[in-house]
């Protein structure tokens, strides 16, 4: 059994500025060495993520999504850097 941490961001109605805005903080925190410091420094090594809505019960992510519009239901990741 793990436990996780669920975090809910609010990102607005429209498709479009919900995945640049998630976009644009997951690329600031993945780059941020502060942030990543922080985290390894209490032992988390990896963050899994992805932008759905209210009304989707299939859990899609859509900040993956096919030439066909399709989205997908995997997470996004980022990878910490090992504090070692």
């Amino acid at each position: 059994m793990e436990y996780r941490l669920h975090i809910d961001i609010p990102l607005g109605g429209d498709e479009d500025a919900a995945t640049r805005k998630a976009k644009a903080l997951m690329d600031w925190w993945a780059t941020s060495d502060a942030a990543k410091a922080d985290l390894t420094n209490i032992g988390i090594s990896e963050v899994n993520y992805r932008v759905g809505h209210d009304e989707d019960r299939q859990r899609s992510n859509y900040l993956l999504k096919n030439d066909n519009g399709h989205v997908n239901n995997k997470k996004c990741r980022v990878v910490l850097d090992n504090p070692e």
